[in-house]
């Protein structure tokens, strides 16, 4: 269970499987042999495409500027598999501000599909990337909630844990982060974010096993030397060598680069700037993945300042430099 409370970010219990430097992680193990089949060049994010509707992207960046861009035919109805974002533009998406305590509640349960989110949290912004990339802004309305002045109308009316990320759909809310973004993949129409394939789907489930080991590992390091956060990017960086289709962790783009997207994003500038340690540094799968991860629209549109980010971990982790 991962969830974002209002002092932070916060996780729930242990997942069951725990890293040990003598204990061989799953995913180091039991190597299948891949066949390298060329990658193709696909968009990450687009709106589902009919024989009638042209999509459109709608997307969010800095600026106010809208680039009008138009995605290629899809080649049949089949559901079409991400690989990476080759999009020369986009639309932007004009983001509403964050809902607080002064706040009138959204007319809830009028049918209105709504994903309540908090800019800041990892864990929302793991739905959000998921929303983008199935290309569903026009399907899910995003809602905002300030986590420092939470409207009290949020937790009596919508969501009773009081949490973000959750999902107002058919006249539910549903909640935790993993658990939203296999619901989405599976609910919405859009491209498919998960695989077929049997190896790769159990593959998935240790890499989303591991995700919390892999958060505390790295976290807990912080005010020591750093060397279990290396392990555990070491880990990582084999991860990405499993699968030869693709620089991600099953080959092509999936639900699992999603999951891992917003804590790499912050660990990476944290560590450098408080450690100077560069996590991609004789990593080379780590550091393409990065840069794979950068091209994707749906995910950048979600990404804080680094700046921001790091000053948040310093007083969440309480880091002091001397």
């Amino acid at each position: 269970m991962a969830v974002c409370y209002i002092s932070g970010i916060g996780f729930g219990p242990s997942p069951t499987f725990q890293y040990s430097p003598n204990r061989t992680i799953p995913f180091s193990s039991n190597q299948i042999t891949t066949t390298t089949l060329p990658r193709t060049k696909a968009l990450s994010c687009f709106h589902h495409a009919t024989t009638s509707v042209q999509p459109t992207f709608s997307f969010h960046c800095k600026t106010k500027t809208h680039f009008p861009f138009r995605p290629p035919w899809p080649a049949s109805n089949k559901p079409t598999t991400i690989s990476s974002a080759m999009s020369s533009g986009y639309v932007q998406e004009d983001l509403p501000p964050a809902l607080d305590s002064t706040s009138d509640p959204p007319p809830i349960f009028d049918g209105t599909t709504r994903l309540y989110i908090s800019y800041t949290c990892p864990y929302a912004q793991r739905v959000w990337i998921t929303r983008n990339c199935k290309g569903l802004q026009d399907k899910i309305k995003l809602v905002p909630i300030d986590l420092k002045n939470r409207p009290t109308w949020y937790k009596e009316n919508v969501y009773p844990p009081n949490k973000v990320p959750a999902l107002e759909h058919n006249n539910e809310v549903k909640g935790e982060s993993l658990d939203l973004i296999k619901y989405i993949d599976s609910h919405f129409e859009g491209p498919s974010l998960f695989p077929d394939d049997p190896a790769k789907k159990q593959f998935a489930d240790e890499l989303l096993s591991y995700i919390d080991s892999f958060y505390k590992t790295v976290t807990s390091s912080f005010k020591g030397e750093g060397t279990e956060a290396g392990i555990a990017f070491d880990n990582i960086e084999t991860a990405l060598t499993k699968f030869e289709d693709g620089p991600f962790f099953l080959g092509q783009f999936s639900l699992v680069d999603i999951a891992y997207a917003p804590f790499i994003e912050r660990f990476h500038p944290f560590l450098l700037d408080v450690k100077k340690y560069d996590i991609t540094l004789g990593r080379t799968k780590l550091a393409t993945w990065i840069e794979e991860m950068n091209k994707n629209e749906g995910y950048t549109q979600t990404r804080c300042d680094p700046k921001e980010l790091v000053e948040s971990y310093k007083k969440r982790f309480m880091v002091i430099k001397i």
